[in-house]
């Protein structure tokens, strides 16, 4: 395994970080909050294990998400692979290392984020996911916005605050894990 690039402890990592992204997202829609929180794992693989694992780990948590809940999570499988891709590329070149980076990390992802979200979310589903950001998609869209004015701004508000805390979280985690576990991780001596 360790070969191809993958080995045991980020096998593990994987799916220990889809665990918790299906755990997060299942919470926060059960709840109908106006936020996602289905991208900590992505994240947390992204910053330890670099921008291809973040990727993956998000690509294989919306299809499995898909597979077990309907298509609209599969749907979203890109905007999953974007984090992961935004967030080990940031990470990369240090951007988790301070708060402050942090916090224009998750902005930098939430720019990403949009990009390939809006289209997903204007076209397959006319702004209508069943998530609790469904609410200020209706109210901008009644306000005299278009529909991709309303999901556009909707997608950019909530995912700034979004992205932002779980960047801030996956930071924290990170910033407090053993120095045992990291050395798993040699990508991680750009973060610390």
């Amino acid at each position: 395994m360790a070969r191809n690039g993958l080995s045991s402890q980020t096998l593990v990592l994987m799916v220990i970080s889809i665990a918790i992204n299906m755990i997060g997202g299942q919470l926060v829609s059960m709840l109908k909050l106006p936020i996602f929180l289905d991208s900590i794992g992505t994240l947390l693989s992204a910053i330890l294990a670099g921008p291809i694992i973040g990727m993956l780990t998000g690509l294989l948590t919306n299809l499995i998400w898909g597979l077990l809940t309907g298509p609209i999570a599969a749907a979203f499988a890109p905007v999953a692979m974007v984090i992961g891709l935004v967030a080990g590329l940031l990470a990369s070149i240090g951007w988790f290392r301070t708060l402050p980076k942090v916090i224009l990390s998750g902005v930098v992802i939430t720019l990403a984020v949009t990009i390939v979200a809006v289209p997903i979310r204007t076209y397959l589903f006319a702004g209508v996911t069943g998530s609790g950001a469904d609410f200020f998609v209706a109210y901008v869209h009644s306000m005299g916005s278009n529909l991709i004015e309303s999901v556009a701004m909707t997608v950019l508000g909530i995912n700034l605050i979004d992205k932002v805390l779980v960047a801030i979280i996956v930071w924290l985690l990170v910033r407090n894990m053993s120095q045992r576990t990291l050395r798993n991780f040699p990508a991680m001596a750009v973060v610390r």
